[in-house]
């Protein structure tokens, strides 16, 4: 009995910390994809280069892309280093194994913030009448900024488009993210049988962010002859295709070809929909709007943990919210080329 009241108190502190971890982590994506792309747009007004916002898009997709590879192959040495055991025995605490990558992105973490509080200057955007002060003069609460992005996203059908087509595609590429494994997992094995020992997983991670670099330097070119709401209707098209090849192939080779044809479109898509918003959200309210985007994100990732979907039906699911984010965004497409 003594032995099971620590294994369940070692439990509960495991699930703190990753509750602790996953609340940290929420706050930090939602600052990661709404912070950081508000800040990049309202420097590009303030510099009046709009017309290269696009071209800075596509050059910080392709930097991340790098990142992202160096990141893999870092990640899948620090894995392989040490052998996961406990610190000590009894402790509850392990070092090595998978919990290396997690040590090396504790380091990455403070780097970054060391260098955005030492390099950044602030941007509060541009304020447009009386939106973002009360009568006194002082600037409204967090509440306050959410009701009136709220209220700006219901009026305009653009930023509501926005809004629904992003978190669309950005909650098919986190169910993506949790599903590629147990898929190419599965197929691999049924392939292999007993001779199967195992996938780099690092490996394949950096051939996805290679993929994902191709797609941002496709859109470098593409924006050239083509608009982002041009663009992205084929990115969307595209994806949906993509998944569909993931749900009819049942070999591990055409999912992997299929799954790469995906990542590219992710590469396309972080510029082409970033310039999007860029035109149409209004910098006064970009950043509560942003995070305003969020919730249906939020909602369709809880979605699929919550009822435990095999990857087939994941996929399928992840096919048809693309099939759905084209539709809207041909109909973004018909409404932008009639606005000019």
């Amino acid at each position: 009995m003594y032995t099971n009241c620590i294994i369940h108190i070692l439990d509960f502190k495991s699930f703190s910390i990753l509750m602790l971890g996953r609340l940290l982590g929420g706050v930090a994506t939602s600052l990661l994809f709404s912070v950081f792309e508000a800040w990049l747009i309202g420097a590009h007004s303030s510099a009046n280069v709009m017309s290269h916002l696009g071209k800075s898009f596509s050059m910080a997709q392709y930097g991340n892309s790098i990142v992202a590879i160096l990141a893999g192959q870092i990640a899948n040495k620090a894995a392989e280093y040490k052998e996961f055991k406990p610190a000590s025995e009894g402790s509850g605490f392990y070092t090595g194994g998978y919990l290396g990558p997690f040590d090396v992105s504790l380091l990455a973490l403070i780097v970054c913030g060391c260098l955005a509080f030492t390099l950044w200057e602030e941007n509060y955007g541009e304020a447009s009448g009386n939106d973002n002060a009360s009568d006194d003069g002082k600037k409204t609460s967090a509440s306050s900024a959410l009701k009136g992005a709220f209220s700006a996203t219901i009026r305009s059908p653009d930023i509501l488009s926005c809004g629904i087509i992003s978190s669309l595609f950005e909650g098919s590429m986190y169910i993506f993210v949790f599903m590629w494994t147990p898929a190419l997992t599965t197929l691999a094995k049924e392939e292999m049988g007993d001779s199967f020992e195992g996938l780099p997983f690092g490996v394949i991670f950096s051939t996805f962010m290679v993929c994902c670099m191709a797609g941002s330097s496709i859109f470098s070119i593409a924006m050239e002859k083509m608009k982002p709401e041009q663009l992205a209707v084929i990115v969307f098209g595209v994806a949906a295709c993509a998944f569909l090849m993931v749900i009819c192939t049942g070999s591990a080779t055409s999912s992997f070809l299929a799954m790469n044809l995906f990542e590219m479109c992710v590469g396309m898509y972080f510029p082409s929909m970033g310039t999007m918003k860029g035109m149409i959200v209004p910098e006064d309210k970009r950043a509560a709007i942003y995070n305003l985007f969020r919730i249906p994100l939020n909602f369709i990732v809880l979605f699929s943990l919550l009822t435990d979907l095999t990857p087939k039906v994941s996929f399928i699911l992840c096919c048809s919210m693309m099939g759905v984010a084209t539709v809207l965004q041909m109909k973004l497409k018909a409404r932008r080329i009639q606005c000019v």
